[in-house]
């Protein structure tokens, strides 16, 4: 944890936001794998440890707006507890490590809740994202599941946006940390590409890196020769020569906060001109994005800036035609990239993403765009100092996807089909970094991960000189 006066200076930053009633946060409950005893590793609520920082199941904060009162609703630790999890803190123990001074049984929070509902004042809640806590807020607000997203307080998601959104110093330090222990995982990685080798074992290897640094992965291990898959979790397949290997990896710092990083390398270490071709160009996008973003800057401008790069390049390929600006405008580029060029991170990898991306990644000024691949831009609004953000661009080639365009004649004036069927086994390439936005532009969040072909083949290489 950090000191308790981060957390109530927090917290008084969140109550000053929100004009009358009780802030609702339920912290996580163990969650069974397979039956009750035998759980997964725990993983506390981003919320419930930005403003409370209690790393432990089944607890749950209230903040009362007129009165003041901040309260901590748990249960002591039995006997049984005692046995199998070894002495813990006591709950008022905790809650001093927190700055809340009131504490209560977590069966005291029923009747509280009632009692407030009774007297008509609002019951402040985030969206539930967990069948246990949707089961806790079910029992509370007396409302239908189904009912408990759309009913979730727009003020404060509005108001925890705020202030999670811009990074103080201890968070970025913690950052570092999680970005120091990617770049292991990383490297390993790449250490590992050689002709033969079990994605599953390279998958395997740099997880146990991120557990040895003292973090879960900040979201499961994406390792594919199958880059042109966005999410590929498969990891079946064994390296072949003239393929390309697509990592994209991160983890947690033991305070939760992620690193979120994304590497191709050639099985070998060696591309080939045409892989090179292509990973030039997508090397370019990450680089502008990078030069671009500063605060007062829309990230959404920044992605239809990479996108031009994107395009342009694609089109020196004969890949694409016609105007880049007018691709670029009607979406074209999204048959190549049909996905934003980043996202929000801190103590989510995808920052609050559980809030709405609407409330996240676009505001009053900037709205979403109802289009394929600009609906799929996490994040469009003005940059600020203190944010972090990713710089992913990538060019995948989809043959599914360009037979449905070229069949239903999407964007022909654009593209060259009959050059794309040269590459339909090429697979995707991605280069994802981490990005603090600065006074006057942005910095890569720790050291930079090897990203060019001659840094990549010394890195694959390094082991068998």
């Amino acid at each position: 944890m950090f000191g308790k006066q981060i957390y109530i200076k927090r917290r008084n930053a969140l109550k000053q936001k929100i004009h009358s009633g009780i802030i609702l946060f339920i912290g996580n409950t163990e969650s069974p794998m397979n039956y009750n005893d035998n759980t997964f590793h725990f993983r506390q609520d981003s919320n419930f440890l930005y403003f409370f920082g209690l790393d432990c199941p089944m607890v749950a904060g209230v903040l009362d707006i007129e009165s003041g009162e901040e309260i901590l609703f748990g249960d002591e630790s039995t006997m049984d507890d005692l046995i199998w999890t070894g002495k813990q803190k006591t709950l008022s123990e905790k809650s001093a490590t927190a700055g809340v001074q009131k504490t209560f049984p977590f069966i005291k929070l029923y009747s509280f809740i009632q009692q407030a509902i009774a007297k008509k004042r609002k019951i402040h809640y985030t969206p539930p994202y967990r069948g246990e806590n949707k089961i806790i807020l079910t029992d509370l607000l007396s409302k239908p599941v189904g009912q408990l997203s759309e009913n979730a307080s727009v003020e404060l998601i509005k108001a925890i946006v705020s202030l999670r959104s811009v990074k103080k110093d201890e968070e970025v330090q913690e950052l570092l940390l999680a970005a120091k222990a990617g770049y292991k995982m990383h490297i390993k990685a790449m250490e590992m590409a050689h002709p033969g080798e079990w994605e599953q074992n390279i998958a395997g290897t740099i997880e146990g890196i991120s557990y040895a640094e003292g973090g879960l992965p900040s979201f499961p291990v994406i390792l594919s020769q199958h880059g042109e898959t966005m999410h590929n979790h498969s990891h079946l397949n064994f390296l072949e020569k003239g393929k390309l290997m697509l990592v994209d990896a991160g983890t947690e710092s033991m305070m939760h906060y992620a690193s979120d990083n994304t590497r191709t390398t050639p099985v070998g270490g060696e591309f080939t001109q045409q892989q090179k071709d292509i990973y030039d160009i997508v090397l370019k996008a990450n680089n502008r994005t990078r030069e671009m973003a500063k605060p007062g800057i829309t990230y959404l401008s920044v992605h239809l800036a990479a996108c031009e790069t994107i395009v342009s390049g694609l089109k020196d390929l004969g890949l694409m035609k016609g105007d880049v600006k007018e691709a670029v405008k009607q979406g074209a580029w999204a048959l190549f990239m049909p996905h934003g060029i980043g996202h929000m991170m801190g103590l989510d990898v995808h920052d609050m993403e559980n809030l709405g991306q609407n409330y996240v990644g676009y505001d009053d000024e900037v709205r979403p765009i109802d289009k394929f691949g600009f609906s799929s831009i996490r994040m469009g609004r003005r940059l600020q100092k203190g944010f972090v953000v990713t710089d992913e661009p990538g060019i995948y080639f989809i043959p599914a996807l360009a037979e449905k365009w070229k069949s239903k004649k999407i964007n022909t004036d654009f593209i060259n089909f009959s050059t794309f069927e040269k590459y339909c086994n090429f697979g995707g390439i991605r280069i994802e970094d981490d990005l603090l936005i600065t006074d006057g532009g942005c910095t890569i969040i720790g050291k930079r991960i090897p990203v060019t072909p001659d840094e990549i083949y010394n890195t694959v290489n390094e082991k068998i000189k």
